[in-house]
């Protein structure tokens, strides 16, 4: 299971709350894993320069046609900011057509609680795919 640890891109001021989202992609067809792939890791680079990120993960799972990530930004605000802006954006609308399902879940934590655990946000996705709440 290929997957990119969690890579800081910036340190938060302590004692802040980091806004984090996780998610969990799945596509249609095994044909689209490898594009998806490809434009995940080009989303990824991207949360490496964005202003207001605090860091990113990647798990992709091509055997399941599954692909999840985590990430942790400064503020709600940052988070839409960078999905609003390319090549996200463009990833964004260009891949709908190959998604079979996607959870998106946000929480916030204390910045020293950064890294979040892969665990947690699993559990968390988890809740939000039965309960969607």
């Amino acid at each position: 299971m290929p997957t990119l640890p969690w890579t800081t891109v910036s340190t938060p001021a302590p004692d802040t709350e980091a806004f984090v989202m996780a998610s969990r992609f799945e596509v249609r067809s095994f044909k689209d894993v490898p594009r998806f792939f490809l434009r995940s890791l080009a989303a990824w680079k991207q949360v490496t320069g964005a202003p207001g990120a605090y860091g990113a993960s990647l798990i992709a799972e091509p055997l399941k046609r599954t692909f999840w990530t985590l990430s942790a930004w400064e503020n709600k605000e940052a988070l839409y900011t960078y999905a609003r802006t390319e090549p996200h954006r463009s990833i964004m609308s260009g891949m709908r057509p190959t998604m079979k399902s996607s959870v998106l879940t946000f929480w916030q934590v204390p910045s020293a609680d950064l890294p979040v655990d892969w665990k947690d946000a699993r559990h968390r996705l988890a809740e939000q795919e039965r309960t969607g709440s």
